[in-house]
């Protein structure tokens, strides 16, 4: 199990340092523990259950042209747990630039002694369209370039792989989303920018200090080629299994406060707000992200326990 476990990670690091890459492409989320199938497809089923979330991001506020991020994620085992599917349905505005898509995401998951160690896939479309004619080019907006004349549409299609392992107080999982380097731009452009491999390392535990309080540290690594590498370092503390109040640290970039609330056993809220530490932070009010899950995991009027990732 080890071998598979070693050859695996090695496979998927190698396809993330042979390829070229201009700078981060993906959506990020300061939520990432929550949205954990946005980047890990072997993720799918592990929380036992039906699970639904939603999540909207609003970055950098009052800075024009900001990314705005919604998605929905589903995802559930079968096949007595050994299966786990899911489906995500994603929206990104960055400027001119709005792109569309869907993920569909399948795990085999493997129970062992503790834990479960899940291999996933996924398979992804996507729709961007960019209207460089909205691009103004001086304050008259009269000037005319050839490169700003243009609307672009275009559908990119993409695999997905990841492997996960999880147990009651730990998880780690590595995934690269995609795969395939995908080209930006229209059909007729001859110098189209690509979508390039973006490798994703998350772990995370769960320390109980007492009775009512718990410890609850995770981390995200992002590594693409051609830009720096990037670190979420997060810690919350776990107020009666009910409250969540946390920080987090994302290297070079921001700090954020995150709250959680269980509202109920099926129900859980989160928020988060980010504040740049970068210049800037003179041109934008902070970022927000807004975070709602459900679980459908009751039988003859049992509820589940908490889970907390």
């Amino acid at each position: 199990m080890k071998k598979i476990i070693y050859t695996s990670i090695s496979f998927l690091m190698l396809l993330a340092l042979t390829k070229e890459t201009k700078a981060q492409q993906d959506a990020m989320y300061t939520q990432y523990m929550f949205n954990t199938l946005a980047i890990n497809p072997a993720y799918a089923g592990s929380r036992n259950v039906i699970s639904a979330t939603a999540l909207y991001r609003n970055q950098w506020t009052g800075y024009d042209g900001a990314p705005k991020t919604s998605t929905f994620s589903i995802d559930a085992p079968i096949n007595d747990k050994r299966i786990g599917l899911g489906l995500q349905i994603f929206n990104d505005r960055l400027g001119i630039t709005n792109t569309t898509g869907f993920v569909v995401s399948s795990a085999y998951r493997i129970r062992m002694e503790v834990g479960t160690l899940s291999f996933g896939i996924q398979g992804s479309g996507n729709h961007r369209r960019a209207d460089y004619t909205q691009v103004k080019l001086d304050q008259s907006g009269t000037s005319i370039d050839p490169a700003f004349q243009e609307f672009v549409s275009r559908t990119n299609f993409n695999i997905g792989t990841g492997i996960y392992y999880n147990s009651d107080n730990f998880y780690v999982g590595l995934s690269a989303p995609e795969l395939l380097p995908t080209k930006f731009g229209s059909q007729s452009s001859t110098n189209l920018s690509k979508q390039e491999i973006h490798l994703f390392l998350t772990a995370g535990f769960v320390a109980s200090l007492s009775d009512d309080l718990k410890l609850k540290p995770s981390v995200l690594v992002k590594q693409v080629k051609g830009a720096p590498i990037e670190g979420d370092l997060n810690a919350t503390f776990w107020i009666k299994d009910v409250i969540g109040i946390g920080g987090s640290y994302r290297t070079n970039a921001d700090v954020s406060g995150l709250l959680e609330i269980q509202a109920s056993p099926q129900i859980r809220i989160g928020y988060s707000y980010d504040h740049s530490i970068t210049k800037l932070q003179s041109f934008n009010s902070g970022s927000h992200e807004i975070m709602l899950r459900y679980e459908f995991g009751f039988e003859k009027d049992k509820f589940i326990s908490p889970r907390f990732f």
